[in-house]
């Protein structure tokens, strides 16, 4: 499983976000791509603890169904998420998000693996491991409903 700690990923996700541009139209879904891109800057910000949605007490939390959805079957199109996550979509700036994207990505690798990372709302208590497939998992999904 790719992981955002691995530097073969994420010059993959930066290659794959270089053939993204702000009129880039969607496959799927409801987001511009500035707004995919304000939404997957805001998951990271929940990674570091700068955003902190209401936790959902959901069987997502708990095993095997937790490391299915992080480690083998694929998002779904159209999944919900939190509310958090989503509330500047309309406001985002194309080069400001890119480079917010490229400073939150360079925060994430530097935490110490030995830092206690902060639950996430529906998956609950989560590991650097889990933080690091998730956050690939999770770009890797947005840019693929945007063709990169």
């Amino acid at each position: 499983m790719p992981t955002i700690w691995d530097q073969t990923a994420r010059d993959e996700v930066f290659t794959r976000l270089g053939r993204l541009k702000a009129d880039t139209p969607a496959r799927w879904g409801k987001f511009t791509c500035p707004d995919m891109l304000g939404h997957l800057n805001d998951s990271m910000r929940m990674a570091l603890g700068d955003v902190t949605p209401r936790s959902k007490n959901l069987p997502l939390r708990f095993f095997p169904l937790k490391q299915l959805i992080l480690y083998v079957v694929p998002f779904p199109k159209g999944a919900p998420t939190a509310p958090e996550l989503i509330g500047r979509s309309g406001r985002c700036v194309w080069d400001e998000e890119v480079a917010t994207f490229k400073e939150l990505i360079a925060r994430l690798v530097a935490r110490s693996s030995s830092t206690v990372w902060p639950p996430h709302p529906a998956f609950g208590a989560m590991s650097r491991r889990d933080w690091g497939a998730l956050g690939y998992k999770h770009i890797a999904h947005h840019f693929t409903q945007f063709g990169a």
